[in-house]
């Protein structure tokens, strides 16, 4: 999608701090972040919401779960814990849409969000 800042992230016409990368999905750190370790998944794909997730995206699905497992590996958080959380729509609480996951931790994080 033209418009989309995690398209454009992506691609590499919008420049990130990546921490992880694989064919399917792109990972960097949050320029806004809620935790001390506030890392984004995007799948490379332009998926708008998880609602949107069709059975040929799977393979995508399945990427965003194993960048998450890596980027908790990278950021030295996989043993203490971390949160991982998908918003979807604007109630709740999705700004960009373009589906991705928040992987917060490095501290004790209180019931509800970070």
């Amino acid at each position: 999608m033209e418009d989309c800042i995690f398209c454009k992230i992506a691609n590499g016409t919008i420049p990130s701090k990546k921490v992880y990368e694989d064919a399917e999905t792109v990972a960097f750190d949050d320029i806004h972040p809620m935790a001390p370790v506030h890392v984004i998944i995007i799948p490379k794909k332009h998926i708008p919401t998880m609602l949107d997730v069709a059975k040929a995206d799977m393979s995508s699905i399945g990427s965003l779960f194993t960048a998450a497992q890596e980027v908790a590996r990278i950021k030295g958080i996989n043993e203490r814990g971390f949160r991982v959380v998908i918003n979807c729509n604007k109630e709740g609480g999705q700004v960009i849409f373009h589906l991705h996951m928040h992987v917060l931790g490095g501290k004790k994080l209180k019931d509800g969000l970070a």
